[in-house]
């Protein structure tokens, strides 16, 4: 068994893929319109993010869950964020001498870790 993607529906699609494209840098991989709507899947490995665009759908969020990301600088996507006027949701955070992180949300509200191994 292979994991293949994570799913999020949004409810505005274009404001998402700013998001992932331009702040966390992710390239659209594969794009599809059809009865269901616009569907995105965004990535550069084996795992994909699946983008489904549902202006309607109530959006369900929780603290329990993130997508995390690595980063090679983790002060350089501090300053890169706040540039963006997106706001640090909590961190950063250094629980031992290997890993230091920080969270943002997205326009959905999901979690997104960014972390720099030391």
């Amino acid at each position: 068994m292979r994991y293949c993607w994570t799913t999020i529906i949004v409810k505005d699609l274009e404001r998402s893929l700013a998001f992932y494209c331009d702040i966390v840098g992710l390239p659209i991989v594969r794009q599809l319109s059809g009865a269901h709507g616009n569907i995105v899947f965004l990535g550069d490995g084996d795992t994909n993010i699946e983008l489904i665009e549902n202006p309607h759908a109530a959006v369900v969020t929780g603290n329990r869950i993130s997508l995390g990301f690595a980063v090679d600088s983790l002060d350089a996507m501090l300053e890169f964020v706040a540039s963006k006027k997106i706001d640090v949701e909590s961190g950063p955070f250094r629980p031992n001498e290997h890993i230091r992180f920080f969270y943002v949300l997205d326009p959905d509200g999901v979690r997104v870790q960014f972390s720099e191994s030391m």
